[in-house]
């Protein structure tokens, strides 16, 4: 557990950075700093293993208070990920990664073995254990940095904005990266990010903090979505909080409406009125687009199948939450989000007003809970 108590840094020049900060990291937690640039959620987490000293206030790890540790110990105790990985350049991968095993006294060789077997763990081939950073990608270079920080099993991690250097479908993969691994883990995780949508998604509780380095709010990130404690706290968190919070709701049960759709040469055979839409699918039966009347008539013209159809918006799985059963709603020209199965099969149609349906019947379920009761999410982190 890390507990801050009345917890300041200010500097000679008079600037505070972290303005009487207090808040509790519960054990096997992951915990989101998020706020604007230089509102002191990266001191506030390099407080926490001494790379900045606090002015003032108790920061206890486990009950130990920090500043009555030695830092290169506490160091060695707990895993640091940080932007663009910050590997070594003249070490392997594997070496990188067996860094601080062997800083506590492993042996080389015993360091490395148990280096790839984290590197699998971070979902890299062990093939790449005898390359350079310079020979990886940037996605690659980051869970070779996310393998490091666990290579010695710390019970604490933190990540100073580990993913704000990498493309947005790399990042979106090493969010989920974190969170299966968190599932599997359970470490104790100080997340810094400035972007509150990572915050939301892989947040178990999330700290806003605001200029001045004063904490606004801290709390789950359903309820940070829902009741914003104040103007500051709602303009960070976004106008479109309401659609972001759908993603704390489940489509389980999400009635599933038949879906036409055909192969690209059944579409010349098709008689469509104006409003209708046909799901085109792939030779494999995956979907690929949605045709209409339009559409059908410039196929039978000529046109490429691409020039003749219009994308199909993104795609939902009934095991997933209602923010992406309604995207998919919305997503679509037909008005009717394609569900697929495991295997990419259609298996049915989403529309938008079951999607609310479902939200009011949830919500309703969660204000019948007894006052004083502890809820738990509706859904899984998207």
């Amino acid at each position: 557990m890390i507990t801050f108590t009345n917890v300041t840094k200010k500097y000679p020049d008079g600037t505070v950075a972290v303005d009487d900060l207090t808040l509790e990291v519960p054990e096997g937690t992951l915990t989101v700093f998020v706020g604007p640039s230089g509102c002191g959620k990266t001191t506030s987490m390099r407080m926490i293993n001494r790379m900045i000293e606090p002015t003032s206030g108790t920061l206890t790890v486990n009950g130990e208070d920090v500043t009555k540790v030695d830092p290169v110990k506490l160091r060695l105790g707990m895993g640091y990920v940080i932007q663009s990985a910050g590997l070594m350049p003249h070490l392997r991968v594997v070496d990188n990664v067996a860094t601080v095993p062997v800083l506590r006294g492993e042996s080389r060789r015993t360091a490395r073995k148990s280096a790839l077997a984290v590197l699998e763990r971070v979902g890299l081939d062990p093939a790449l254990a005898n390359r350079y950073p310079a020979q990886l990608s940037g996605g690659q270079q980051q869970r070779v940095g996310v393998a490091r920080a666990l290579a010695a099993d710390p019970p604490i991690l933190l990540m100073d904005e580990p993913f704000s250097a990498v493309d947005p479908v790399v990042r979106d993969d090493l969010q989920a990266e974190i969170l299966r691994l968190q599932s599997e883990l359970r470490k104790t995780i100080v997340f810094v990010t400035h972007d509150i949508d990572e915050a939301i998604k892989l947040g178990d509780r999330v700290a806003v903090f605001g200029r001045g380095g004063v904490l606004q709010q801290y709390d789950a990130p359903a309820r940070l979505l829902s009741n914003p404690a104040n103007d500051d706290v709602a303009g960070f968190v976004g106008a479109d909080r309401g659609y972001r919070g759908l993603q704390f709701f489940h489509a389980t049960g999400l009635p599933l409406h038949g879906i036409r759709h055909v192969g690209e040469p059944e579409i010349d055979a098709l008689s469509l009125a104006p409003g209708d839409w046909v799901l085109v699918t792939r030779p494999d039966g995956t979907p690929y687009a949605w045709i209409n009347a339009e559409g059908v008539e410039l196929h039978r013209s000529g046109s490429s199948l691409y020039d003749s159809t219009i994308a199909g918006g993104s795609l939902f799985r009934p095991d997933g939450t209602l923010r992406l059963a309604l995207d998919a709603a919305l997503s679509s020209p037909a008005g009717l989000g394609v569900a697929v199965d495991d295997g990419g099969q259609v298996i049915g149609g989403v529309r938008a007003d079951d999607v609310l349906e479902a939200l009011d019947t949830q919500r309703t379920a969660q204000q019948a809970v007894p006052a004083g009761q502890e809820r738990s999410d509706s859904g899984e982190k998207s």
